[in-house]
Parts: C-alpha cells; structure tokens; sequence
C-alpha cells in the first residue's frame, strides 16, 4: 500500500498510537507536533490524506486546513474536542471531509481514512477509463461523471471530492428525496456516526458554489422535515 497519511496533533501519545495502526495497516505515515510542522511536511510530502487536530500550537487546525484548501482537495479528516461543536461546523464549512471526536476508536478512524481513500482512487480511476463522457446536463449545470468536473455557465466550479460526490449523486436521481441519514450512509460511503448535520454543512456549502447568489433553491431542494433531493430542470 503506497498511500501516504499526514498526522498533525500536538499530543505525542495520539500521533503514536494513530502511527502503529495504520502502519499495521500498511500506510506510510508521517506524523507532524504542531500546525507549521504540519504545513510543512504537507508541502514536501504530498499526503494521500490528513487527519488534522484542531488545537493546536503556532497554528490550529482551522488555519492549517484554509492554506491546505487553497491548493488541494486532499481529503482531511478533523479530530475535534467534544465540547467543540462549532469548530467541527466551521472546519465542515472550510471543506474537511469529515471529523471525529476525542476520544475516538482507531478502528473507526482506520475505516473512515480507508473509504475516503477509496473515494480518491475510484476519482482517478473514472477520470482514466476510456471512453465516452457521461455527462449530465441541468439547467447552467453541467456535470461531468469522467472528469469529476461541474461547469455553470462554462466556468470551472471548484468542489471538494465530497461536494462533487453529493451533487453527482443527487443530480443521478431527479427529484427522489433522499434523508440526511441515506445521503451519510450513500454518499460518505460507510456507517457513519457522525452528526448528521455534516449533510446540512455540505449542501450549504455546494449550494454557495451552484447557485446564485441571493437565488431561492434552484438545484439542491430542502424537503422540510426530511431531507434534500436534485430537482430538475
């Protein structure tokens, strides 16, 4: 296995025991004290993916994921502290992929790295098939499944793997509703434990980058009490 994971915690005892399991597990793993370190290794590394603690000194987890997002669409996960809900929004809104709370099982940490690992390479897998372009057309829409590109208007849209992934798999079944638990389990690509609030944070986030600004719900639509569904157009 050739993958490369980056740890970036403070706390000696977390990288290490993160470090022996998922060498165990036969990932190459580098391993940062602090949010600079972290950034740095990132730069000269190039890690496949980063679990990313949230406090942290010289500089938090929040600022390390902003310069990380500048460049990458590396998958992140974020390891928060459990009174640290609005943290765990705000570094969903930034675009990690997922987070977990101290104290966490290393198995579940282990099996959310391996499928969103498994996301990436089934990303680069569909962009090297032969073949003709699947395409679907909505609206200013137009999403590319071989590429996992998005165009509106002809432009570019800059998504994460993970907005690109929830908008391909709502836009593929027009106007079915789908609940936030469905769209974890669909969508995140294992059992998820997490809050199902990670649903809202990513709509919010991809309605940003699809919609017009000030638009009421053109592509994405909220089915009150339920969930959401791609309507279309």
């Amino acid at each position: 296995m050739d993958d490369k994971i980056l740890i970036v915690d403070d706390e000696e005892a977390i990288r290490d025991i993160i470090k022996f399991n998922l060498k165990k597990e036969g990932y190459n793993v580098i391993t940062a004290g602090d949010g600079e370190e972290g950034l740095e290794l990132y730069a000269k590394e190039k890690p496949n993916l980063v679990v990313l603690d949230i406090m942290m000194p010289k500089k938090d987890g929040i600022e390390v994921l902003k310069e990380i997002r500048q460049e990458s669409n590396v998958p992140v996960i974020m390891l928060t502290a459990k009174e640290d809900e609005l943290d765990k929004i705000l570094g969903l809104e930034l675009g990690a992929d997922d987070y977990m709370t101290k104290p966490f099982s290393v198995r579940e940490l282990a099996a959310r790295i391996k499928a969103n690992l498994r996301r990436v390479d089934y990303h680069e897998d569909e962009k090297a098939e032969e073949g003709e372009e699947e395409l679907i057309a909505e609206g200013e829409l137009m999403i590319d499944l071989k590429k996992y590109e998005v165009r509106k208007n002809d432009e570019v849209v800059d998504l994460t793997i993970r907005e690109f992934e929830l908008l391909k798999f709502l836009a593929q079944s027009p106007d079915r509703v789908f609940t936030r638990q469905q769209l974890l389990e669909d969508v995140w690509g294992y059992e998820y434990y997490g809050d199902i609030r990670t649903v809202d944070v990513t709509v919010r986030r991809l309605r940003a980058k699809i919609e017009e600004e000030g638009q009421e719900e053109r592509y994405i639509i909220t089915k009150r009490g339920v969930g959401y569904y791609f309507k279309k157009q």
